[in-house]
């Protein structure tokens, strides 16, 4: 590969990192300013990126975001990340042996929930989670925690096409009712489940933020009924919260 093509796949990198890094759809006067190009250069960029199915223009606008894509790709890097995903594992697995019940490290994949790691504990009540496992957004603590902390289009976007089918009879299956608790979960900054992805079972979650505004991912914990109340859940917050910061640096 010549000095020139290494340099223009630098700067298509960057644009991937810039509108990444962004956390929401951008456009390309934004793109140049942080990048420092010629107009003309970052929107040959733009297109060329779009082209590869890299990129996305966001519906009735013209700004771009990163595509469904490299979001796949980046889950699997989380996931495989060498000795940082064995360094969140042991952080999770050390909160699981502080709060003696099931937690898991999550993130958003497309319309649903990826588990980009779990810990369980010896003696808590076991359900067929693994890491890569998927649940809905709409009925999980995780779930509306981080549909809740996405930029307002991006989550408008998703609030109205997400397959609102109930799991249980708790189920938030109405977008009215929804887009008004992922409104008050935004304001708290903490997400909560309670019967409503699996019969008798709570969850809470809290974001793993890096940065000011970048949420990446969310830690969670769950508990059936006959192993802690939800009360006794949210007694567990700030174990929770302090495992997510510690989380968070690895995500820098």
């Amino acid at each position: 590969m010549s000095s020139t093509d290494n340099a223009a796949a630098i700067r298509s990198f960057r644009v991937l990192e810039i509108l990444a890094m962004a956390g929401r759809p951008m456009p390309l006067s934004e793109v140049v300013k942080e990048i420092n190009l010629p107009k003309q250069t970052v929107h040959r960029i733009l297109k060329q990126l779009e082209a590869a199915w890299l990129i996305v223009q966001v519906s009735d606008s013209k700004k771009y975001e990163c595509s469904a894509r490299i979001r796949h790709f980046s889950l699997k890097v989380l996931m495989s990340s060498g000795s940082l995903a064995v360094e969140r594992h042991a952080l999770l697995s050390e909160l699981v042996e502080r709060v003696e019940l099931n937690c898991n490290l999550t993130a958003i994949s497309g319309h649903e929930i990826i588990y980009l790691d779990r810990a369980q504990h010896p003696n808590a009540m076991r359900l067929s989670l693994k890491p890569g496992s998927h649940v809905p957004m709409h009925c999980s603590a995780s779930g509306k925690l981080l549909l809740s902390l996405l930029p307002k289009q991006r989550r408008d976007r998703l609030l109205h096409s997400l397959p609102l089918r109930a799991r249980t009879a708790q189920s938030i299956v109405e977008p009215e009712v929804l887009d008004a608790e992922l409104t008050c979960t935004r304001k708290r900054r903490y997400g909560t489940s309670r019967h409503e992805h699996v019969e008798d079972m709570n969850a809470i979650a809290v974001p793993v933020q890096v940065g000011k505004n970048r949420i990446c991912a969310a830690v969670a914990v769950q508990a059936f009924e006959q192993e802690r109340s939800f009360d006794q859940l949210m007694e567990l917050m700030p174990t929770l919260q302090q495992t997510a910061g510690e989380i968070a640096k690895t995500f820098l």
